[in-house]
């Protein structure tokens, strides 16, 4: 009853569901292990966000990158702004509309800088025409915000490029900025929240980043391929039963002219 296993059709099949039950584990434990990455890394980024402020010396030096467990950490700085070397960053929207962020380096009097982004600002009439930037603070000021790693093109999904405008650079590269500058930028950037004193103007602030649902998705992906396992097989057992059940009606059948006979 069962040799029609073993004919080419059937063969063919077993090959199919045997190669596909491992593929949908292997599938099912990628998404679990990114399920795992993003929730760490999510609760990561909520703890930094959350904890209180520290000094920045704690976390960033010059010439060293800011560790990827530092991001979005709460730090403070005190300094006086350089506005002749600010900048603003392309292709930056925010609530939906296209603008630039706004940097400015912090100079901490020891012969080191850091980036400070100071917010957000539209863009202007036309992508090259220079935007409306608030000044920045004179004097001493501090400063607390969000420690961010340097951006690449890799971590920003944007790709460089040359002939902008002057005063405008696409990405937030602590090492490519610092290049002629009369002090050492420290790695990284800092994301401002808050300033004391407070600015009589300021660009609007950088939103809190959303953390997202900790690789929710992942988890029902992973969920939704193991149960593709329990379908495979169990259309695979179903094809064999109805094959067997045909086959036991057709042997039936074939059976009533010898009993009619008789």
């Amino acid at each position: 009853m069962y040799r029609f296993l073993l004919t080419p059709r059937w063969l063919a099949l077993h090959v199919v569901v045997l190669l596909v039950i491992p593929a949908f584990v292997l599938l099912g434990q990628w998404q679990f292990g990114r399920f795992e990455e993003r929730s760490a890394n999510s609760e990561r980024v909520t703890a930094n966000i959350e904890a209180p402020p520290v000094p920045l010396e704690r976390l960033a030096a010059p010439g060293q990158p800011v560790r990827q467990d530092d991001r979005f950490r709460k730090v403070t700085v005190a300094g006086t702004y350089d506005p002749a070397h600010a900048l603003v960053v392309r292709r930056r929207p925010q609530e939906g509309r296209n603008g630039f962020y706004v940097l400015t380096p912090l100079v901490t009097g020891d012969g080191t800088a850091v980036i400070v982004n100071r917010g957000w600002v539209p863009a202007g009439p036309t992508a090259d025409a220079p935007p409306e930037v608030p000044p920045p603070s004179a004097g001493q000021v501090t400063v607390t915000g969000r420690l961010r790693p340097s951006e690449t093109e890799e971590s920003s999904g944007i790709r460089e490029r040359s002939g902008l405008p002057p005063g405008q650079v696409l990405l937030i590269d602590a090492d490519a900025i610092g290049k002629g500058l009369p002090y050492t930028l420290v790695g990284g950037y800092v994301e401002l929240t808050e300033q004391r004193p407070e600015p009589a103007a300021a660009p609007a602030p950088v939103p809190v980043p959303d953390v997202g649902a900790g690789g929710g998705l992942n988890l029902a992906y992973g969920i939704q391929w193991w149960l593709f396992i329990g379908i495979a097989i169990g259309g695979w057992i179903m094809l064999i039963r109805r094959e067997v059940a045909e086959r036991k009606a057709e042997t039936a059948e074939a059976r009533k002219p010898e009993t009619a006979a008789n």
